[in-house]
C-alpha cells in the first residue's frame, strides 16, 4: 500500500514547522540569556524531535538525519551530562540555524549544504561528544507486516520494578509526526524492554481504513526508574494516546542485563506511518506532555477548526473591499450634504451608523493582516550573529516589544532594509573587542532591536552601544567624494543623514558586509517605499540608533482634508501637531525670502505648499490662510500653508508609484466621495526639501 499524502498537508506540515523553529528560538534566547529553567531546554528539544518526525514522514532523510543528530545533542544537555558554556550555545544556534535551512530546502524542493551539515556533524563529536555511528543513528520507518511477534523475553535485575504499559494511538498522533516505535525505542534505554502488538482489530486490506491506527501495544517494562519517569518518556503526545502505566510484582532472576534490544527487535513487522496514515487532513498542533491515563478527546477534530489559514489573496481582495467601502460611504456623506438634509434627518443618522460599521469591519480585516514582528525580529538574532562571526566581534542582541503588531506586507517588506542596519550596527557601529576594552566597556557589544505602537505608527528602532559616529570623517568622506561641498554649513544632525546618501561608505576596506557604498541608501528607499521614514541620533563614544517610523497598515489611514490653490490634498493626522490661524505680528521673515511663526516661544519655519508644488507664488498676507503645524518622528517642525481645512476623515491609500512614478513630497494618493484623486502629503519629505532653503537651515539649527 502506498502513502497518499495531498499538498496541502505538506503545506501544513511547513507551516507547523515555523511555529516549531519560532518556539526553539525562544529557547536558545532564554538559554543564552541565562534565563532559562530546564523546561526550556525541554521545549527546544521537542521542537526539534518534532520536525524530526514529521519529516520522516515525508521521507526528508537530509532533514530527519541531522534533527536527530542535533536532538541527540539536547538530550545529553537536558540529561545533565552536558555544560550549557558559551561555546556550546554558540553551536546550538548555528545548528538551529541550519536546521531552519533545511526546513526552507526541503520545502523549495532545493538541494541542502550538505557541506554545512557535515560540518556541524563534526563540530557536535567535537564539542558534545555525539558521533553518528554511536548507535543513536536516525531511524527507518518499520515496514509492513500484518504477521506480527514482537515478544521479547522478559527479564528482571535485582531491585528493579516492573511495569505494564498499554499505549493505543490515536489518528492525531500520527499527523503531528510522532510514532510509537520512537517512543518505544527511548522507553527502552529505562530498562529491560518486551513489546508486543494486538493486531487482532486490523481489518483485510481491502478493508483498511489508513487513516485509524488499528495496533494497540502491551509493553512490559523492567526498570529501577519511576512511574514519573516513564510517563515521562509519552510527555510529547499528551491527548493523541491511550496510557495506562500499572506497576505489576515480578520475580527477579539473578541474571545480567544483555545490550539494549535493536529498533528491529523492538518493533519487528509493525506497520509504518506511512502504512498507517494515508489522510488530506492536516496535521494537529504539535503534542505537549502526555500523562498516564488521558482519555481520547473527544474535541479533537473540533479542536483544529480554532484557526484557520487563508490564502492571502483572499484577505488583499477582503481589504481592498473594504476600501471601495470607505470611498463609497465617503460619496454618499458629500451627496447628503449637497443636498442640505438637516443631521437630525434619518438619512443622516443612517449614514452615521454606516460609518461606525464601515470602521468596524475595517479594523477586524486589518486585525487579520496584524502580525506580530516576532518572528522577523528572531531572523535578525541570526544576522547578528553572522556577522558577528564574520567581523570578529562578540555581539548579543537584545529585543524587546515582539508583540508588537504590524500589517504582513509591512513585515515582510521591511525584512532587507532592518538587514541592512543590523548588519551596520555590528561592523560600523560595534568598536572591536580590544577597542572596547581600552574604552572602558565589556568585550561584548550590544545591539537592541525594539519595536511599539506611537502616535498611530509603529517605531522600530536599531540601537548600539558603540563609539558612535564619527562626524569628522564622515563629513570628510563626503566632501572627497564630492557629495557635498567644502564650505556647506552643516549641523550634527545633518552630517549623520550624509550616510544615507547614493554611494557613501565610511569603511576603508571592501568586506563581506559592507564597504561598497550600497545599504544604508538602499534601506532608506525601501523604507520610503512603504510610506516610512528613517532617521538616526548618535552619542559620540555611546552609540548610534536608527528609527524606523512606519504606517500600521498600507491600506487605510486618518487624515485632514484642506485645500491649496483650488487642489484637494490630505496630511496624515499623525503628523499634525496643531492648527493655527497666525496673526501678523507672529510672521518674522528671515533670510533672502523666508518666513518663521513664533509658536510656543519657538521660530517654526513657514513652507507654502502651492508654492512648493508650483501651484502659485507664496502668499505675502496669511491673514485668509490656516497654518498646519506638523512634526516628524525625529521632531523636525514646519508650518504648511494652506487655504482651508475641510474635515478630518479616513482615506484609502492608493499607490502612486506603481500608478504613476515617485513624486517628491507625497506620499501616496487616494479618491474622494466626489471621485477626484487627492494627493497624500509626505511631511517627512517636505520638511527635507525646505532644508535646501534658508528657511530650512535656520529650522534645523533651531528647532531640530
Amino acid at each position: 500500500m502506498s502513502l497518499v499524502i495531498s499538498d496541502d498537508f505538506r503545506d501544513s506540515f511547513f507551516q507547523e514547522c515555523e511555529d516549531l523553529l519560532e518556539a526553539m528560538n525562544d529557547g536558545f534566547r532564554l538559554m543564552a540569556d541565562d534565563q532559562h529553567e530546564m523546561e526550556t531546554v525541554h521545549a527546544v528539544f521537542r521542537a526539534v524531535h518534532s520536525i524530526k518526525g514529521g519529516a520522516g514522514a515525508f521521507g526528508l532523510d537530509a532533514l530527519v538525519d541531522f534533527a536527530h543528530h542535533f536532538e541527540t545533542a539536547l538530550d545529553k544537555l537536558r540529561s545533565g551530562k552536558l555544560e550549557l558554556d558559551d561555546d556550546v550555545m554558540s553551536l546550538f544556534q548555528r545548528c538551529g540555524d541550519h536546521l531552519a535551512d533545511l526546513v526552507v530546502a526541503a520545502r523549495d524542493g532545493a538541494e541542502p549544504a550538505a557541506d554545512v551539515s557535515a560540518q556541524l556533524h563534526t563540530d557536535l563529536e567535537e564539542i558534545i561528544g555525539t558521533p553518528r555511528d554511536e548507535g543513536t543513528e536516525a531511524p527507518d520507518f518499520m515496514p509492513l507486516g500484518l504477521d506480527m511477534d514482537l515478544s521479547l523475553p522478559s527479564m528482571s535485575l535485582p531491585g528493579q520494578r516492573s511495569f505494564v504499559i498499554e499505549f493505543e494511538a490515536f489518528p492525531e498522533l500520527f499527523r503531528s509526526g510522532n510514532e510509537p516505535a520512537l517512543l518505544f525505542r527511548t522507553l527502552s534505554r529505562l530498562g529491560t524492554l518486551s513489546v508486543e502488538a494486538e493486531t487482532d482489530k486490523i481489518p483485510a486490506l481491502d478493508a483498511l481504513d489508513g487513516a485509524q491506527p488499528h495496533v494497540t501495544w502491551r509493553l512490559t517494562l523492567e526498570t529501577e526508574s519511576s512511574e514519573g519517569e516513564i510517563a515521562e518518556v509519552f510527555e510529547f503526545v499528551e491527548g493523541l494516546c491511550r496510557l495506562e502505566i500499572t506497576e505489576m510484582d515480578a520475580p527477579e532472576l539473578p541474571i545480567e542485563a544483555g545490550p539494549l534490544p535493536t529498533l528491529e527487535e523492538l518493533t519487528g513487522g509493525a506497520p509504518t506511518l506511512e502504512e498507517i496514515v494515508e489522510t488530506e487532513d492536516a496535521p494537529a498542533k504539535t503534542a505537549r506532555a502526555a500523562k498516564p491515563g488521558a482519555a481520547k478527546p473527544e474535541n479533537a477534530s473540533k479542536a483544529a477548526g480554532a484557526t484557520i489559514r487563508v490564502d492571502l489573496e483572499r484577505v488583499d481582495k477582503l481589504i481592498n473591499l473594504v476600501g471601495e467601502l470607505v470611498i463609497k460611504e465617503a460619496m454618499l456623506s458629500q451627496s447628503i450634504n449637497q443636498m442640505g438634509l438637516p443631521s437630525e434627518s434619518d438619512v443622516s443618522v443612517g449614514l452615521e451608523s454606516l460609518k461606525q460599521l464601515a470602521g468596524e469591519i475595517q479594523e477586524g480585516v486589518m486585525a487579520i493582516r496584524a502580525q506580530p514582528v516576532k518572528p522577523m525580529f528572531q531572523r535578525m538574532s541570526r544576522i547578528v550573529r553572522e556577522a558577528g562571526t564574520a567581523t570578529g566581534k562578540r555581539v548579543r542582541l537584545i529585543t524587546q516589544g515582539e508583540h508588537t503588531e504590524v500589517d504582513k506586507t509591512v513585515i515582510e517588506r521591511l525584512v532587507d532594509p532592518l538587514t541592512h542596519m543590523i548588519r551596520n550596527a555590528v561592523d560600523h557601529g560595534l568598536e572591536t573587542p580590544e577597542d572596547r576594552r581600552a574604552a572602558g566597556k565589556p568585550e561584548e557589544g550590544t545591539v537592541i532591536l525594539s519595536a511599539a505602537h506611537r502616535s498611530g505608527r509603529v517605531m522600530i528602532d536599531i540601537s548600539d552601544d558603540g563609539a558612535g559616529i564619527n562626524r569628522p570623517k564622515v563629513r570628510k568622506l563626503a566632501e572627497e567624494k564630492g557629495l557635498i561641498s567644502p564650505d556647506a554649513e552643516l549641523s550634527p544632525a545633518e552630517i549623520d543623514n550624509l550616510l544615507f546618501l547614493p554611494g557613501f561608505s565610511s569603511k576603508d576596506e571592501v568586506s563581506a558586509l559592507s564597504g561598497r557604498g550600497v545599504g544604508l541608501d538602499v534601506a532608506r528607499s525601501e523604507v520610503q517605499a512603504l510610506g516610512g521614514r528613517v532617521s538616526i541620533t548618535s552619542t559620540p563614544g555611546e552609540g548610534t540608533t536608527f528609527s524606523i517610523s512606519l504606517p500600521l497598515t498600507l491600506a487605510v489611514l486618518e487624515g485632514m482634508v484642506f485645500d491649496v490653490a483650488g487642489q484637494t490634498m490630505v496630511v496624515p493626522i499623525t503628523a499634525i501637531q496643531e492648527t493655527l490661524q497666525p496673526k501678523t505680528a507672529e510672521i518674522q521673515p528671515i533670510g533672502q525670502d523666508g518666513r518663521v511663526v513664533v509658536n510656543r516661544d519657538k521660530l517654526v519655519p513657514i513652507v507654502d505648499l502651492g508654492e512648493v508644488f508650483g501651484f502659485r507664488r507664496a502668499p505675502e498676507s496669511l491673514d485668509n490662510h490656516v497654518l498646519l503645524l506638523v512634526e516628524t518622528d525625529n521632531n523636525r517642525r514646519c508650518a504648511l500653508i494652506v487655504d482651508g481645512i475641510q474635515d478630518q476623515r479616513q482615506v484609502v491609500i492608493k499607490s502612486l508609484e506603481s500608478n504613476y512614478g515617485h513624486v517628491q513630497g507625497i506620499a501616496a494618493a487616494t479618491i474622494l466621495g466626489d471621485g477626484r484623486i487627492a494627493l497624500i502629503i509626505d511631511p517627512d519629505g517636505i520638511i527635507r526639501d525646505a532644508g535646501g532653503h534658508a528657511v530650512g537651515d535656520f529650522h534645523f539649527a533651531a528647532t531640530g
